[in-house]
């Protein structure tokens, strides 16, 4: 229902499983709420479409770094510790109010007034590269093309633990977790979900990586390293509670982003360096590695 529904509507995905879930769809007069439901030929279907819950959203003056902007889309850069839209108990000092400021309101209205032109998201603890649409037309498109795995997205990351293949793929199912509910996890019946990872540094109790991903499940990157037995350092929900280096939050960047333009069609690429406390704690990483060589030596 929810991918018949996508296409007949011309909405989101997300979008219309919320409609779905909320009661707000019926089949030949019986109210549904499994996004699952099958559609069969000369079923009756009525969708309710509820109006538009006004939040009275705050434009506020946040200063953001805008990588690239046009008429119809923006690159962000993210900076750690910004949440990406309001929810609960995070109703201003969000991308959003931010955005709703820099771009005077000009912004895409296909995922609702809470997430005006949110294509994709970055959890509040990772940084880097976010797109943002600015018109329907490129939402729906960028929305497309992430679906159909054609935007390509590189993070970085220092994990726990020294990873001993160069380079690997995990392939595992992504779903809530069974007992804790503000967890993913590994689960049999989870969601396709594939990172691919590549070393660039190994250190005494760590490693640098680069990863890729071919989908976008929630706290994929997370999830899946830790899975594999290396959480990234700092992260509390997947990780350790506590490390060397005080950090509180994942150290985890999204610092290139590869894409078609959704209106002219032209091949978009975009890199940003890591943020200073991830390079201050890679640093440390390095001196001490070179310490130990010239101790062993």
């Amino acid at each position: 229902m929810d991918i018949f529904l996508t296409k007949a509507l011309d909405r989101t995905r997300s979008f219309v499983q919320k409609l779905i879930e909320n009661g707000n769809v019926w089949v030949n007069q019986k109210q549904i709420v499994k996004t699952s439901h099958k559609v069969k030929s000369g079923d009756l279907i009525r969708v309710v479409i509820p109006e538009p819950v006004s939040l009275n959203l705050t434009p506020q003056d946040i200063d953001i770094e805008i990588v690239y902007e046009d008429e119809h889309l923006a690159v962000i850069n993210k900076p750690r510790g910004m949440v990406v839209h309001p929810g609960a108990g995070n109703y201003d000092s969000t991308l959003v109010n931010a955005l709703l400021y820099r771009f005077e309101g000009k912004l895409s209205s296909i995922n609702g007034v809470i997430r005006p032109g949110i294509v994709h998201r970055l959890d509040k603890d990772t940084s880097g590269l976010l797109i943002v649409a600015k018109t329907n037309e490129a939402h729906i498109k960028l929305s497309e093309a992430l679906k159909n795995h054609r935007i390509k997205r590189v993070y970085f990351a220092i994990c726990e633990g020294v990873l001993e293949e160069d380079s690997g793929i995990i392939n595992a199912p992504i779903g809530r977790h069974p007992v804790n509910r503000l967890k993913m996890a590994v689960v049999p019946n989870g969601k396709e979900a594939t990172t691919y990872f590549e070393v660039l540094e190994r250190f005494d109790k760590y490693t640098f990586v680069k990863l890729r991903l071919k989908t976008g499940r929630t706290h994929q990157i997370r999830v899946h390293m830790s899975y594999i037995g290396h959480p990234l350092l700092g992260d509390v929900l997947y990780g350790r509670p506590k490390n060397e280096f005080g950090v509180e939050g994942q150290l985890l960047h999204a610092g290139e982003i590869e894409f078609v333009h959704p209106v002219e069609n032209k091949p978009m690429s975009f890199k940003v360096e890591l943020p200073d406390y991830f390079k201050e704690i890679l640093e440390a990483l390095r001196k001490r590695s070179q310490k130990q060589d010239k101790i062993q030596h």
